[in-house]
């Protein structure tokens, strides 16, 4: 569960379907994924203003390049996203699948964040950024 994933101090990411987080558009559910240590969502898409509620938080939406590539996921899978350093408008992220059985998938993910929204991610928050400008470390 996402608590022992907290816990044990390891990061974790959603995986969904089409058209997440509809009906739940208020703050508190893009809220508890990061109390909890989520790191981003991936589906195949998002309703439009869960999906700003995710960024303000600092959570990471990300969508699949190929639809179909959400197949390719199973429970046990354990997923890196590779080159978040370099995050940037319009780059896609590389995204790593480790099966059970060892083998190995790797596939691409989309973003529409813009750089303001990159510094929240990387914040952690909006408002942490915003905190973070106001000490003056910009």
């Amino acid at each position: 569960t996402a608590r022992a994933y907290k816990a044990a101090g390891v990061r974790w990411c959603v995986v969904g379907d089409e058209n997440y987080g509809e009906g739940s558009s208020r703050e508190h559910a893009a809220l508890e994924p990061r109390h909890l240590g989520g790191r981003a969502i991936i589906v195949k898409s998002f309703a439009r203003i869960h999906e700003t509620n995710l960024k303000k938080q600092g959570l990471l939406p990300l969508t699949f390049a190929n639809t179909a590539d959400y197949d390719k996921i199973q429970p046990t899978d354990k997923i890196s996203l590779l080159g978040l350093k370099d995050l940037a408008p319009g780059k896609q992220v590389d995204c790593e699948i480790k099966h059970k059985d060892g083998s190995v998938d790797r596939i691409k993910l989309n973003h529409s964040l813009n750089e303001q929204q990159i510094t929240w991610f990387r914040a952690g928050s909006a408002l942490n950024r915003m905190k973070e400008i106001a000490s003056g470390n910009k």
